[in-house]
């Protein structure tokens, strides 16, 4: 494993030198850093200078009703107003299983059954509000620590999603399998928030105009094992992600004609959707073995003036990956595995915001490897603390750089036995990446 984590303090000391203009920033894949890591491949991308500082904003409190990117908007803590399409379905889907997972949620039953009552569809809500109280109260003892009593200020609870498979779809409902990680625990006493993985099956309906919930089953999830090369963070460094630290991600599902996200709003929650799809979409797999989706990926998410130097930075970067993996651009090896990368955001902060540029902090968590019989290359999972830069251009926040800080890494799971690298295929491919935001 690798030496323990440096302080706070010096950190923050490596974060800023990293930040100058001539730093290489982002890691390959944009947040895969497990695909690096595992490659044996050290490579970085540079998208150019960030922009000038604006005014620092701390995290807003969520009430109803705000405005967010793609339209979306949150009552009582959770996003509504999804599109009626695949896309809103999916993006429903993880909000509510984010929301479900968070602190307030699990912690203060007032704010819970609120949520319960803008998520659930009309018919299941009172079954809804029991079964949220018993997820709560099962949830105690991983929130706690190593004290006696929960402290909801003190509490580290988030969910990113990796993956999202649609089982079906038409008009009238929904079916969404997730794959997600969550960390729990909390910054009080000395026990490190742990990591978990779960596979949750979402039922929706669509009512009111949105997609509402009506069933929620959950089991244990395809289990990563975390890069060997980050080892378990202090408790205190958790910190900035307690509950009126950091925001949870808010996915819309909202896209353009072309696939890619539709414009942000101009605020500071729009930019923070705008680096959350950021990180996803270079964490996709098309990243590496699909030139057009990327250049036209880029176009859609850079800033014009660094387009051309970033395209032909992930160019090299994306070819020296698939010669590493052995991969082609179907995605597979030779021999038929398949190539896996997912980064799914945990939880965003605002560094500063004004209405020409903005610097958000992401806590990400990136798997990477190979889905197949080769158990050296089997996916691991990275958990990166990136921050994105971004301008206000063409009517929409546009990234300019993105630079890699010091790791935020839970304990792995408790008595939990990593899969086997074949059983990766089933969350690899287009078709099971999760909205963006």
């Amino acid at each position: 494993m690798a030496s323990p984590t440096r302080s706070r303090n010096d950190s923050s000391a490596k974060t800023s030198e990293a930040r100058k203009p001539s730093a290489k920033l982002w890691g390959v894949a944009m947040g895969g850093a497990a695909v690096v890591t595992a490659a044996g491949v050290i490579v970085s991308l540079v998208t150019g200078d960030p922009p000038a500082p604006g005014s620092t904003a701390s995290a807003p409190t969520r009430s109803a009703p705000q405005a967010s990117g793609g339209g979306i908007r949150e009552v009582h803590g959770v996003p509504i107003g999804h599109p009626h399409t695949p896309s809103g379905a999916k993006a429903a889907a993880a909000n509510y299983a984010t929301v479900s997972g968070s602190s307030s949620f699990l912690t203060d039953k007032d704010a819970r059954h609120h949520a319960v009552s803008v998520m659930a569809a009309r018919h299941t809500a009172k079954a809804a509000v029991k079964k949220a109280d018993h997820a709560a109260a099962e949830a105690a003892s991983a929130l706690r620590g190593d004290k006696s009593k929960v402290s909801a200020k003190k509490a580290i609870a988030r969910t990113g999603v990796l993956s999202a498979h649609l089982l079906g779809f038409d008009a009238h409902g929904a079916m969404v399998r997730l794959w997600t990680t969550t960390v729990r625990g909390s910054t009080a006493g000395h026990a490190t928030p742990r990591t978990g993985f779960q596979s949750v099956t979402i039922t929706l309906t669509w009512e009111s105009n949105d997609w509402k919930l009506k069933s929620r089953s959950g089991a244990t999830g395809l289990v990563v094992p975390i890069d060997a090369k980050q080892s378990s963070n202090v408790t205190s460094d958790f910190s900035d992600y307690v509950p009126a630290a950091a925001q949870d991600p808010v996915l819309s599902g909202s896209a353009r004609q072309n696939g890619f996200p539709a414009p942000y709003g101009h605020d500071e929650r729009g930019a923070r959707a705008a680096a959350v799809s950021a990180a996803m979409l270079y964490g996709d797999p098309r990243f590496f073995t699909d030139e057009d989706w990327r250049h036209r990926m880029l176009t859609a998410t850079a800033a014009p003036s660094v387009l051309h130097s970033v395209t032909s930075d992930t160019d090299s970067t994306a070819r020296l990956v698939m010669e590493n993996r052995g991969v082609g651009a179907d995605g597979k090896t030779v021999d038929g595995s398949e190539l896996i990368t997912r980064t799914a955001a945990l939880a965003t902060r605002s560094i500063s915001h004004s209405d020409r540029a903005a610097s958000i902090e992401l806590w990400t968590a990136s798997v990477g490897g190979v889905a197949g019989k080769d158990e050296t290359q089997r996916p691991q999972i990275a958990f990166l603390r990136m921050t994105v830069d971004l301008v206000w251009e063409d009517g929409t926040w546009k990234t300019t750089a993105v630079t890699p800080s010091e790791p935020l890494v839970p304990s792995p799971p408790a008595m939990q036995e990593a899969d086997p690298a074949d059983s990766f295929a089933d969350v690899g491919g287009a078709g099971n990446a999760p909205a963006t935001a």
